[in-house]
């Protein structure tokens, strides 16, 4: 049985859950609503404020599958109750991050300001100069929208200048020593 698969999920209060055919599961909290179509084989079911996930039979695809459908409803409950958000930081002189309305602008040492807009249902926060926060309801999107902001010029190991996850550590190496 899959560790993670059998765990129930709980639902807070103020958190519905519609499951319709082909296990499209709509999931309807205080922040707003998310619509997925989850692998058919699955069985979803909803008992007394939790979401069960079970399956069929002891199949390799099922097995595989029990763990990931019941993390994706998860992900789907926090969303529409708490959210997600991850944090970028800008590193380098010069560097630096600006928002006006729904437009990103990011000065990164190019001969032109990189200019990017809020995806639907997504929202970019700027915290001083060089810190970039993305906020949403959907774990999926906001990691995708985050990771293109960091695409945009990645940290680089000499003198960690870039954009970088708050989080991350990035592996320094030594420069190039002189002739002697």
């Amino acid at each position: 049985m899959s560790r993670i698969g059998k765990m129930p999920i709980a639902l807070p209060a103020g958190v519905t859950v519609d499951i319709a055919e082909n296990n499209t599961v709509t999931v309807k909290g205080p922040k707003g609503t998310l619509v997925r179509t989850l692998p058919k084989e699955m069985i979803i079911t909803v008992e007394d404020g939790q979401i069960l996930v079970a399956r069929p039979n002891d199949l390799k695809k099922e097995k595989s599958l029990h763990g990931l459908t019941r993390s994706l409803l998860h992900n789907m409950v926090v969303g529409v109750t708490d959210g997600f958000e991850k944090k970028l930081e800008v590193n380098g002189v010069g560097y630096r991050a600006a928002k006006a309305g729904k437009v990103l602008t990011l000065n990164l040492g190019y001969s032109h300001p990189v200019e990017m807009t809020d995806p639907e249902g997504l929202e970019t926060v700027v915290e001083g100069q060089n810190l970039i926060i993305v906020k949403g309801i959907d774990k999926e999107r906001v990691g995708q929208f985050a990771a293109e902001i960091r695409d945009k010029r990645r940290p680089e190991p000499y003198k960690g200048k870039g954009i970088k996850y708050a989080d991350e550590t990035i592996r320094r190496k030594v420069g190039k020593t002189g002739k002697k």
